[in-house]
């Protein structure tokens, strides 16, 4: 399987938009805005760098020390998509948890913190352009689990491929 960057660069922007609405969730970190920053300039042509790696564990250590669970959500929404600028091209079903895992992310934020997660994912399937539905296709179907992450995700997953 092949994988252009251009094609990296139409997920990446996605990602970046889906993790940008939730990031009011963890005001007090930088780490996530800076990630999505990362992400929006490889997503706009700039290369993929040490820093935009950087960036994603940096914001996956903000997710993990955030006492709040839609702030730590919100931040992993944004590991996601500066991760995105570094999906594998392996026909693997773990590979489309890094395909929806923003947008999945942003919806379980927006729903720990008593919004609607649905409403977030109709958001995030309106913004979709088709380069994400025609990576997403590219891959076999992914193993979400049985959790509220899981739902999420087969809903994603479901829609971007119908």
């Amino acid at each position: 399987m092949e994988l252009a960057l251009d094609e990296l660069r139409v997920l990446t922007g996605w990602a970046s938009a889906c993790a940008e609405r939730v990031l009011r969730l963890i005001p007090d970190d930088p780490r996530p805005a800076a990630a999505i920053a990362a992400a929006r300039e490889f997503a706009s042509g700039g290369p993929r760098t040490k820093a935009l790696r950087t960036a994603a564990w940096n914001a996956l250590a903000a997710a993990s020390e955030a006492a709040d669970p839609a702030a730590s959500a919100a931040a992993r929404a944004a590991v996601g998509a500066a991760g995105a600028a570094y999906l594998h091209p392996l026909a693997s079903p773990h590979q489309v948890k890094h395909i929806v895992g923003p947008a999945q992310q942003a919806a379980l934020a927006c729903e720990l913190a008593g919004g609607s997660a649905e409403a977030e994912l109709e958001w995030a399937l309106s913004q979709a352009p088709p380069g994400v539905r025609e990576t997403l296709r590219k891959f076999p179907p992914g193993r979400p689990g049985r959790t509220r992450l899981g739902e999420l995700h087969r809903h994603l997953e479901s829609a971007l491929r119908s």
